[in-house]
């Protein structure tokens, strides 16, 4: 069991299930607002790692969608300038187990970090967010 801080958006149908999952995986959730959040570009950068940009990004965001934004063209600078000044613009969640971070619900590179119960959310697909963001 893991003491999970979960950066959401709230009323995300995505998030929901995602919190489900992991409650119903053993973990613990610190459940906090991602859009309230005083993000700085080095705090944001830690969740995204080695992963290539364009995956920071929230492909349900509105912005993304319409080609507005295209998360490919941009470098690692301006994306986390981009986020920190509209975090409807980050992957989500962002999680956090000790030092440990990752942004995104990959269901195996989640299990692979913390363990999930796999069988707790049968043929729902809890990567991709349902909902409709709103710009």
């Amino acid at each position: 069991m893991a003491k999970v801080i979960f950066w959401e958006k709230p009323g995300c149908k995505g998030n929901t299930l995602q919190k489900e999952i992991l409650i119903a995986s053993g973990h613990e959730l610190d459940v906090r607002n991602l859009l309230t959040e005083a993000w700085t570009e080095e705090l944001l950068a830690g969740f995204f790692g080695t992963r290539p940009v364009e995956e920071w990004f929230n492909p349900s965001n509105p912005q993304v969608k319409t080609g507005q934004i295209r998360p490919a063209e941009n470098g690692a600078t301006e994306a986390l300038s981009m986020m920190t000044y509209e975090p409807l613009l980050i992957v989500r969640p962002l999680m956090q187990v000790d030092d440990e971070r990752l942004a995104g619900f990959d269901v195996q590179e989640v299990h692979n970090w913390i363990g999930l119960t796999l069988e707790s959310f049968g043929e729902r697909d809890p990567k991709n967010c349902p909902c409709v963001v709103a710009s």
